[in-house]
């Protein structure tokens, strides 16, 4: 198994962190592992992305041209990644940040609506987790105990209290991401 994943949206949409909770999560199940991030120099409002490989074999190279999977979070991603999604794979997309919605026919193409979901949840800031579960359902590539135990070993001692919650807008995500036809 090998996965090649690319998170991309603004910086404060907790991608690097999304990222980092996946790369650790596959530290935990004794994967080969990268994590690769890519920002500007504007940590909040500016575009932010990030590069996981999860693999069962050691990995050449934590640069790539192509990916199994993609999440994207705003429209300058979409625009920039679409094309960058290997024929087959996955592009995940949150309905809120995109205006023209991917058109490939020779991917699978999912929609999750994780900013309404964080709002119903009345907290922002587990965006990034709803969208993880969204991944988890489609791509499951690491478990979902894992993840908790990336969870504990990326948030500061002092948010730990924050897991359970973070726990809720994983499964929320794995509810209510859903196939979009496109063929």
């Amino acid at each position: 198994m090998k996965e090649e994943i690319l998170i991309s949206g603004f910086g404060g949409q907790g991608v690097l962190s999304m990222g980092k909770i996946l790369a650790y999560s596959g530290l935990m199940e004794g994967k080969e592992v990268t994590w690769m991030p890519a920002y500007g120099p504007e940590q909040r409002g500016g575009t932010a992305n990030v590069t996981v490989i999860i693999s069962d074999e050691k990995i050449s190279s934590p640069i790539l041209s192509s990916y199994d999977t993609a999440i994207i979070l705003n429209q300058p991603s979409l625009d920039k990644f679409e094309s960058k999604v290997k024929k087959g794979g996955v592009l995940i997309y949150d309905g809120y940040g995109i205006i023209n919605p991917p058109t490939r026919t020779d991917i699978s193409i999912y929609q999750i609506d994780a900013m309404d979901a964080a709002n119903e949840m009345k907290n922002s800031k587990v965006f990034n987790m709803i969208v993880l579960g969204g991944l988890l359902k489609i791509r499951p590539v690491v478990t979902l105990d894992n993840v908790k135990r990336g969870l504990e070993k990326t948030l500061p001692a002092r948010h730990h209290n924050l897991i359970p919650v973070n726990e809720q807008a994983i499964l929320k995500g794995m509810e209510i991401i859903k196939e979009v036809e496109n063929k």
